[in-house]
Order: C-alpha cells, then sequence, then structure tokens
C-alpha cells in the first residue's frame, strides 16, 4: 500500500496506560512505557532540483519574517499570484522550505481545489485535514464554529508554515490563519486577494520568468551542452515557452529525451507546428512532449483525468491501463521523466493545465469513437477497483454489518490488479480518509455512468468510514446519488438502505425535515419487502433510524415504539445482536426521560447480551452507560467498577475515543469523591489522549 500514499508523513501520540484497583480513593497511575513523540507534520513535495529566479521575492519574505510579528496581529501572509503554470506553487514550496527553522512546528498543506464543490471550498474540510495533519488521531469537531476554535487552539503558540493553493478570495482563507502570529500563511492564488484585510501581508504578484533565466532554467533542467553550444536556439525555444516554469520544465525533458537530433532542428519542429496549427505556445510545447511518450504511457496521460482525486498511485493507474501495477508504475515514471506530472506531498498527481491537455489529446480528431470507449472501460474499472477496495477496508474496520450490496470478496475488479493489505481496521480507516477524495469521486462517476449497483456499493462501505470523519459536502451529495441509482436499479432494499443512510447526515447538519422525509420514504417502503431474515432485518433497521431522529430532535417518548417494534422484529427471527442493540437504545432513551430505575434494568439487560455475543466495542458501551446510570442512582461503587471494564475494553480495542469518554467520566467521579489528586491525574491522562488540539480522538 506503500505507493498509494507516497511521501506522505504521519505522527501519533499514545497515551499513557492507568491501572485502576478498588474505590476510586484507591484509583493510581503507574509509569506507562514511553509512547512515542508526535511527528512533526513536513508536508511538503521533494525539493525541486532545478530552481530559479525568484530571488527578490524570497528576500522580502525573509526580511519580512525576520521583521517579527510587531505588537501583535495574526500570521504573516504571503500572497503569490500569477497566472497557471508561472510557478506560484513551486515557490510556495520552496519558501516553506526556507522557512523550516524559522518555523520548527512543521509544515501543513492543503489544496482548496481537492475540496471545491460547484465553485465553493468546503472550508470545513480543508480545517479537518489541516487538524489531521497537526495530529493524525485528532477528532474534528462537527460544527464549523467548533471546528475553527479547535484549529485555533491547535495552533496557539505554535510556529508553522502553512501552504494554501488555489484560494480565490481571502474570505476562503481566513479561516484557515492559524492563531499564532510567529506562523507563515503562503497563499497561491490567480489574482489578488482584495478582501483579505487586516492581516500583515507581502504581496508577490509573479510574472514570467526574465529571458536570461527562463534559458537558465532550461540549461539546469536538461544539462545539455547543446543550449550552450547553440544559445540562439536555447533563447528562442525559452522564449516560445513564454517564460513559463510548467512549459519550461516540460520543455527541457522534451529536449532530453531526444538527444541525437539538432537543438536548432528540435526549435524549428516546434515552430512549424506553431505556424501550421496556430496552437498556443505552452500547448504545442506539451503536445511535443506527449508525442515523445510511449504506447503505454501516452495511454495513461489520456486516462488520467478521470482519476478524480488529485493523486493517483500504481494501483489505481493499473485499473485506469487495465494492467498490472509494476507496468502501471512504469507508465507513471515516463510521465514523470516527460515533466507530465507534478509532485505534491502525498504523491504524483496532474497539474490542472495539463489535465485539460491530457483531455483534449483525448479528444483528438479520427478516434474519438474508439477514445470515448477507451475512458468508460477505464472509468468502469477504476470504479469497480475502489468498490471492492472499499468494501474489503469497511469489512475489516467494522466487521460484517447488514449491507445490500454483494460482499466486496465477489465483487467484480480488473483481473491483473491486485487487492490492498487491510492487516487491522486501523490501517483499513486510514486508507479510507486517504483516499476519500477518489472514492466520492467514484460515487460521481458510477452514477454518470449508469453504473448503479457499483454506487450504492460505495456508498454502503463509506458508511463506517462518514462516522468517523464528517465531511458533510461530500457524504451528502455520494449519498443523494446512492438513493438516486437505488431508484433507478429498481432495487427496494437498496432504496431503503441508501435512504437511511442520507437520513443521518441531514439530521446531523440540524436538516431534520429532510431527515424525516428521507425516513419516512424509506419505513413506508420498507413494508413492501419481504419475509426473509434479512429484508426483516433491514425493516427494524428503517425504524430504528426514525427512532434515532426522534431521539436527535429530543422526543425520546416518541423514539421507544419504534426501538420496541425494531427489538420485537430481531427477536422474531433470532437475530440476538439487533435484539441487544435495540435493548440499549431504549435504556438510553429511558434515562433520558428520568426513568432511572427501568432504564438500569435495560442496560444490565444490553450488558449482559453483549457480553454474551463477546462483541467487546458494545459490551464497553453497554457497560459504560449502565454505569452513568448507576451513577446517577448513587451505586457508585458498581459505576466504578463498570468504567474500569469500559476503560479496559477501550485499550484493548485501541478505541481514543472511547478511552477519552470514560477518562472524563473518571474526572468527574473523581471530584464527587472528594479526591483531587486522582482527578487531577486522570484529566492529565484525558489531555495527553486528546492531544495538542484539545479536539479529542476519534471514536472508532
Amino acid at each position: 500500500m506503500a505507493d498509494e500514499t507516497r511521501n506522505r508523513v504521519d505522527g501519533q501520540v499514545q497515551a499513557g496506560a492507568i491501572v485502576q484497583a478498588g474505590s476510586i480513593g484507591e484509583l493510581h497511575m503507574h509509569q506507562p512505557a514511553a509512547a512515542p513523540a508526535a511527528a512533526v507534520p513536513c508536508q511538503l513535495p521533494p525539493a525541486l532540483a532545478h530552481f530559479e529566479d525568484r530571488t527578490g521575492e524570497r528576500a522580502r519574505v525573509l526580511a519580512a519574517v525576520a521583521e517579527g510579528p510587531g505588537d501583535g496581529g495574526g500570521p504573516l501572509v504571503v500572497a503569490l499570484s500569477g497566472m497557471g503554470g508561472i510557478g506560484k506553487t513551486a515557490l510556495g514550496f520552496e519558501l516553506a522550505r526556507a522557512l523550516l527553522d524559522h518555523c520548527p512546528d512543521g509544515v501543513l498543506h492543503v489544496d482548496l481545489d481537492d475540496l471545491r464543490r460547484d465553485g465553493a471550498v468546503e472550508t470545513a474540510d480543508a480545517l479537518g485535514d489541516l487538524l489531521t495533519g497537526l495530529d493524525p488521531d485528532a477528532r474534528a469537531e462537527q460544527e464549523f464554529p467548533a471546528r475553527v476554535r479547535q484549529y485555533w487552539t491547535a495552533t496557539q503558540g505554535r510556529r508553522l508554515v502553512v501552504v494554501v493553493d488555489n484560494a480565490r478570495s481571502g474570505a476562503e482563507l481566513r479561516p484557515l490563519l492559524p492563531a499564532s502570529a510567529a506562523s507563515v500563511v503562503i497563499v497561491a492564488s490567480h489574482g489578488p486577494l482584495y478582501d483579505l484585510d487586516g492581516v500583515r501581508m507581502v504581496d508577490l504578484p509573479l510574472g514570467p520568468l526574465a529571458p536570461e533565466d527562463a534559458v537558465n532554467l532550461l540549461r539546469r533542467t536538461v544539462a545539455d551542452p547543446r543550449l550552450a553550444d547553440d544559445p540562439e536556439a536555447a533563447a528562442e525555444l525559452a522564449r516560445r515557452c513564454a517564460g513559463l516554469p510548467a512549459a519550461l520544465y516540460v520543455a527541457g525533458r522534451w529536449v532530453r529525451r531526444h538527444r541525437r537530433r539538432e537543438l536548432r532542428r528540435l526549435v524549428d519542429d516546434l515552430t512549424a507546428e506553431l505556424d501550421r496549427e496556430g496552437l498556443p505556445v505552452v500547448e504545442a510545447v506539451w503536445d511535443a512532449a506527449y508525442a515523445s511518450l510511449g504506447p503505454e504511457a501516452a495511454r495513461l496521460y489520456r486516462l488520467l483525468p478521470h482519476h478524480p482525486a488529485p493523486v493517483v498511485g500504481d494501483h489505481a493507474a493499473a485499473a485506469l491501463l487495465d494492467a498490472d501495477p509494476d507496468r502501471a508504475a512504469d507508465a507513471l515514471d515516463e510521465l514523470d521523466g516527460a515533466g507530465l506530472l507534478e509532485r505534491r506531498p502525498d504523491g504524483l498527481g496532474m497539474h490542472a493545465l495539463l489535465r485539460g491537455h491530457a483531455l483534449r489529446r483525448a479528444g483528438q480528431p479520427g478516434g474519438a469513437g474508439e477514445q470515448a470507449a477507451e475512458a468508460a472501460g477505464a472509468r468502469r474499472r477504476l470504479v469497480r477497483w475502489y468498490r471492492r477496495q472499499a468494501g474489503r477496508a469497511d469489512l475489516v474496520a467494522a466487521g460484517p454489518r447488514l449491507t445490500v450490496s454483494a460482499p466486496a470478496a465477489e465483487a467484480p475488479a480488473p483481473a491483473g490488479v491486485p487487492d490492498l493489505d487491510f492487516p487491522d481496521a486501523r490501517s483499513a480507516l486510514r486508507w479510507l480518509e486517504q483516499e476519500r477524495l477518489a472514492l466520492y469521486g467514484c460515487v460521481r462517476i458510477a452514477a454518470e455512468d449508469g453504473l448503479d449497483e457499483e454506487a450504492v456499493a460505495l456508498c454502503e462501505a463509506l458508511w463506517t468510514h462518514f462516522l468517523d470523519h464528517r465531511h458533510y459536502a461530500d457524504v451528502t451529495e455520494a449519498f443523494e446519488r446512492g438513493v438516486a441509482a437505488a431508484v433507478r436499479a429498481e432495487r427496494l432494499a437498496a432504496t431503503v438502505r441508501m435512504r437511511c443512510q442520507l437520513a443521518r447526515p441531514f439530521w446531523e447538519q440540524r436538516r431534520y425535515e429532510e431527515a424525516a422525509e428521507e425516513l419516512r420514504l424509506a419505513v413506508n417502503g420498507a413494508r413492501l419487502l419481504g419475509d426473509s431474515p434479512e429484508e426483516r432485518k433491514l425493516r427494524a433497521s428503517a425504524v430504528e433510524f426514525r427512532g434515532k431522529l426522534a431521539s436527535v430532535r429530543g422526543d425520546h417518548a416518541a423514539a421507544v415504539p419504534d426501538f420496541e417494534a425494531a427489538r420485537a422484529e430481531h427477536r422474531a427471527i433470532g437475530n440476538d445482536y439487533g435484539v441487544m442493540l435495540q435493548t440499549y437504545l431504549l435504556g438510553r432513551a429511558a434515562a433520558a426521560l428520568g426513568e432511572l430505575p427501568h432504564a438500569v434494568d435495560l442496560l444490565t439487560e444490553a450488558h449482559e447480551g453483549a457480553t454474551a455475543l463477546g462483541r467487546e466495542r458494545m459490551i464497553a458501551r453497554t457497560g459504560f452507560e449502565l454505569g452513568t446510570v448507576l451513577r446517577a442512582a448513587g451505586r457508585r461503587e458498581e459505576a466504578v467498577r463498570l468504567y474500569r471494564a469500559a476503560l479496559d475494553g477501550a485499550r484493548a480495542r485501541r478505541s481514543p475515543g472511547d478511552e477519552l469518554r470514560v477518562l472524563e467520566a473518571l474526572v468527574e467521579l473523581s471530584e464527587e469523591a472528594g479526591e483531587a489528586e486522582t482527578a487531577a491525574r486522570y484529566r492529565a491522562a484525558a489531555e495527553e489522549l486528546r492531544g495538542p488540539d484539545g479536539g479529542g480522538a476519534p471514536i472508532v
């Protein structure tokens, strides 16, 4: 899986263990094994071997940084603006690298175009990515204002460089500014950010390289004696590239690939192409580089724009090509060597300008029908490969659960592309998050291309990921497409399932009426299902979702009949897990209604059921809820024992979110018992687990 996550730098914080014995007053800490320190984020691609000019801009930035923040204010903003291909991103990364000593707490990067939907940026997702960069185990707050405050807390007092690519306005950038005045934000945009007022700023509009600098960049890129032997041809080639570093880089690689030809002949060929076709300068340079590719690399170049994420790995490229990963890696290396890919902090991708060029090459006259079929086949293989991997990852992360799609192991996939390896739940969840843009993009492709079964299966596989990572814009759009795909396919069970899934992001965004409508349709549809155990289980699930919506809206009394009906359905088909889960939900509802004795009975039954089934996660959660109710009923010693068991279970499952919740409850118990020292120890352990951002660890 390493090829899918090139150049990624991740860190991890592990909390020390806590051992308890007896009553609260006897709880004590022991010395944990040394935990690894959190890695300093360094989201930078490999340094460019050849970087020319921009010395004046660099000097201005270093001078502004050395000057310091003065009497206060926010971070220094370095605003790089200019047309596409002018070298803004490359300069931004070079500046970030030059500031590593001044900003020792790390470098973060976010490309807003990766998170843009219909022209608007999902700023909450950008903040989530930045928080994950600071701490891979951080749990981002769901509400946008809370997430902004969490980011401020995470960055307060730190000396960071934050590189923000493809901003279109100051309004997009402002929430991403760190709280520390000692930090530096480097933002790249096509034009000036006129609406970014009240910040310290160094405004650096970038123009094309001067002729001499353009020739120097060519020479550094190629290291070819022909450039020195024929300076006039070298100058003409640089002029044809219009001083754009993106074009010069490709042109240099193109010259190097044709070492036996005279430089003058190469330049003349390029000039003739311009005269004959009237092509834009940069287009002609890219055409020449494309023409020099081998057949497989050229085919991959035409297909890469159909990959819906900014970075592509060997396996995904292999799916596009219908080849094995080694051949795909060779094709990617050839494209990289030709200068037709860009190196990003997390791997190889296509510049937006080159993506457009590749699409134009795919649409060349003479083979339009064949290339359309080629693209359709590549998209289908890509969707099916991601659908299979997502299903496998979800199975490892969440275990067997109710689904309406075929098991991932039975799903079709490109024959020559092997499955990825997910050794544990943590690796599976990490892959789902790293590949989320590709996965949600594949839902869109599947819906557009009539691959309705795949669209539904992808949405099901993304459910567990959604519960841990609330990318609301992506998940809402994807689940809406899942509903539409299920309806088109006339699959009643899939339609019920998709409507239930869509209801949850609706209600979590307080779109309660839309959630209620989806669940009304889901419950009505579920009544039309047959009487097989799986269909009855799905019918019970739809009713359970309706009860959960009532609970979320504070109407616990209305939720009780739904949970009771779902429990009766599960009991009738002998689904012990479903019975246990509904009993747990009924216990929580009873507690919310103040019916403590009834809540104790229900949660005791649920806890015993979970224990009999050996479901570790539910053993811990039912135990924790039962302990909370017993604590409210004044049965503190019993609550302590249950909290201890819940804590042990959370640690055994490596579930930091559940561990944090139990630790916070133990803090409160210790304070109620007047044990300030014990409470302080638990609070310290909770803060260590929560991490520097104060946002908490993910509940898995």
